[in-house]
């Protein structure tokens, strides 16, 4: 996979923003995201016939939109996949991306040697999807992305300052689910 093709933009579903009604903060954060950008799509709660309906709706959504969408733990994502820190990394989907979660620079180097394109970094910043879980912060970030072989996106209570904030320390972009929900 091309670097230059990989987005630095992304959005992490999960159940808290819904996607059954037409209302759904899962919408608005959608299209919040600008063209180019990137969706983790996870809703891993989901019975399997409707996360796989609502895999494909929003599918035909980020087909519109010019956005990427890989998928984590389920089979039908248009763009590739996505290996969450704990599971095994399986081979690259033949044209897809292949994105990685890592929780320390150790797992962030096992994710590039076995071929993802990215690593989400993460948590940088406390976040509301894991309360009270230990955080990075800026200088272990810094730290745990410098070298890597590969692009380095920063997760975990991220905002558009704090994203600006981390970019000379390494990060090539931010991922987030809240950050899409805040006013701009």
């Amino acid at each position: 996979m091309r670097r230059a093709s990989v987005p630095t933009l992304w959005l992490f579903t999960d159940e808290r923003l819904g996607g059954r009604h037409p209302d759904d903060p899962l919408w608005q954060a959608l299209a919040r995201l600008p063209r180019g950008a990137g969706i983790v799509f996870r809703h891993y709660s989901l019975a399997p016939e409707a996360r796989a309906d609502l895999l494909a709706r929003i599918a035909r959504l980020s087909r519109r939109r010019g956005l990427r969408l890989v998928g984590s733990r389920i089979v039908g994502a248009p763009d590739g996949v996505h290996y969450p820190a704990h599971a095994p990394a399986r081979r690259r989907p033949a044209g897809g991306l292949k994105t990685a979660s890592a929780h320390s620079r150790t797992e962030a180097l096992a994710a590039f040697r076995t071929g993802a394109d990215l690593v989400f970094l993460s948590p940088v910043f406390p976040t509301r999807s894991h309360p009270g879980a230990a955080t990075l912060g800026p200088i272990r970030f810094a730290l745990a992305a410098r070298g890597l072989p590969g692009p380095v996106i920063a997760l975990g209570g991220m905002t558009a300052a704090r994203a600006r904030r981390l970019q000379p320390l390494g990060a090539a972009g931010h991922a987030g689910i809240d950050c899409w929900l805040a006013e701009p």
